[in-house]
């Protein structure tokens, strides 16, 4: 079984996080999240993966190359001009002959990926799309289905007046080979808008998996920290990693001094230095090779790698992109830096 990843949106509702790389590649708890979800695949036995790129690809294709590192088999497809979700898919038509996995690329959820398909070879579907419940639909696409759990509508960011349904597209798929000959090709395309309504007009079974019960679209600041913070809080598994018991995570080649005030749940990377009276946690995200000034604070922040920190600094519920540098004394609230000496109040 393969898997394809569509990771060629520009991510502009993440800017300026995105200014430099493609939003697949933020980091969630030092890995980039493509990576992240990539791995997860191997727990069900999948090692081939087809990624569809397109904005700033070379970042993406220069961390994966062709697998070999992560133990996997990784495809490279690269759109000339965005496809759209529909078009992404018929792009990689040639990879796929048998039941495969998409995704979204800018999805962290907690999906059990082995119960999904289990469940849509149980179906006997076409497709089957994961979905979760949300308190506002309006902003995402909502599905309507029958008694059996199988679709028999779609309607993308409908008024409030309209929502029938809480349950909208978790952006993970299954599909069977056989579909892809159903998508145009050649131009832009809309698996939402376009595909999915066809393949029900045309008799296919689309059939919906609702074993979700955690997800979030990272696809704004905002987001982007809260999912930090929940994984912190223990709403969200990541593998290798448990802050249930307030733990600390510290990664090799760390230098921490002793009067340091670490209180967790704390991340912190490889090669990271902290030096005296800095005060760490809760809910702080160090990554790596990044240097932590005297007296420095880090509270309820996610800092990538390469960052300095200088002395006296404070950072509340802050984002820090990679190869920033926080000048001595400074205090930050709720603010995202992605530049050297620029700031965005977006959170």
């Amino acid at each position: 079984m393969k898997a394809l990843f569509l990771v060629g949106g520009m991510g502009t509702r993440l800017r300026p996080l995105t200014n430099k790389i493609p939003k697949p590649m933020v980091p969630i708890m030092g890995k980039p999240l493509l990576e992240r979800s990539i791995l997860n695949l191997k727990n069900i036995g999948i090692n081939e993966v087809v990624l569809s790129t397109c904005y700033r690809a070379q970042h993406i294709q220069k961390h994966f190359g062709d697998g070999q590192r992560f133990g996997m088999r990784i495809y490279h497809v690269r759109e000339d001009i965005p496809l759209g979700t529909g078009g992404a898919i018929k792009n990689t038509e040639k990879y796929f002959d048998d039941t495969f996995l998409i995704f979204n690329s800018d999805i962290l959820s907690d999906i059990n990926l082995k119960e999904l398909v289990e469940y849509h070879k149980k179906k006997a579907a076409d497709v089957t799309i994961a979905v979760t419940q949300v308190d506002n639909p309006s902003m995402y696409g909502v599905i309507e289905y029958d008694e059996n759990d199988y679709a028999v509508s779609f309607r993308e960011k409908p008024q409030p007046e309209e929502v029938t349904s809480n349950f909208v597209n978790a952006g993970v798929y299954v599909f069977e080979p056989k579909v892809l000959k159903e998508i145009p090709g050649g131009r832009v395309v809309s698996v939402e808008r376009e595909v999915f309504p066809k393949l029900l007009e045309k008799g296919y079974k689309i059939a919906v998996y609702k074993g979700c019960s955690y997800w979030i679209d990272i696809g704004t600041p905002e987001k982007y920290l809260q999912a930090h913070m929940d994984i912190m809080a223990g709403k969200c598994r990541i593998s290798g990693l448990d802050f249930s018991d307030k733990g600390v995570y510290r990664g090799p080649g760390s230098s921490i001094h002793g009067s340091v005030k670490i209180q967790g749940p704390v991340y912190i990377g490889a090669n990271v230095k902290i030096e005296e009276n800095a005060i760490i946690g809760p809910n702080a995200i160090i990554g790596n090779n990044v240097h932590v000034g005297q007296g420095a604070k880090i509270i309820g922040s996610v800092i990538w790698d390469d960052v300095v920190v200088e002395s006296g600094a404070k950072l509340v519920n802050t984002i820090v992109a990679s190869n920033c540098r926080i000048k001595q004394g400074c205090e930050h609230y709720r603010t995202v830096y992605a530049e050297e000496d620029s700031r965005l109040m977006a959170i």
